[in-house]
């Protein structure tokens, strides 16, 4: 037992070591790749290059607008979901504990509903998954799903500080896990 409990920290250490080692290079070189940093379930992440900034208007459940524009000077994951998305629901307790855990002065989780989304049917699934530090925005003509290429749900694009697409990943992910916790905070340092 004592053999195997070794054999995990071991390896635990050893994944962080190489973690943070990439993450440090990235910070280092923010022309680097983030190859290095796609480990677990970021592997689905493809990076994407800084194009333009994108401009949308998304709207609250109360019909208020929200220019992505608010957010510029912030690293900001920006995920498309639906509530009868399977992978939404299972994805969306890890983007809560994300916003939770990092949310703030550098970087900001922005669940987008995309489509057809009832209001009613959103507040539902907030409050069946515990769902308490994200947004509820939508689009519901699906105009910024398009604009971005939005084909499947969950797709989630990260953006850096100026607005631009650095990287997307189409499916679900664990968002607060340790890998994608090394490019979110690679993205931040740069």
């Amino acid at each position: 037992m004592a053999r195997i409990r070794s054999v995990v920290l071991y390896t635990g250490l050893a994944l962080g070591a190489s973690l943070w080692g990439a993450a440090q290079a990235f910070a280092a070189d923010p022309s680097a790749d983030l190859a290095p940093l796609l480990q677990g379930d970021m592997r689905k992440l493809v990076t994407t290059g800084t194009g333009a900034a994108l401009d949308a208007t998304l709207y609250g459940t109360d019909e208020s607008e929200h220019p992505l524009a608010d957010w510029r000077g912030k690293v900001v994951l920006v995920n498309f979901w639906a509530t009868w998305c399977a992978p939404c629901r299972k994805e969306m307790p890890s983007l809560d504990r994300l916003q939770a855990e990092l949310g703030g002065e550098d970087f900001a989780v922005l669940t987008v509903a995309t489509g057809r989304n009832p209001v009613p049917a959103i507040d539902r699934f907030f409050a069946e998954e515990g769902i308490e530090q994200l947004p509820k925005l939508r689009d519901p003509k699906q105009a910024f799903a398009r604009e971005v290429g939005v084909l499947g749900l969950p797709v989630s694009l990260l953006l850096d500080r100026e607005g631009r697409e650095v990287a997307r990943l189409t499916g679900d992910a664990a968002w607060d896990g340790p890998e994608a916790r090394a490019v979110i905070d690679t993205l931040i340092a740069r």
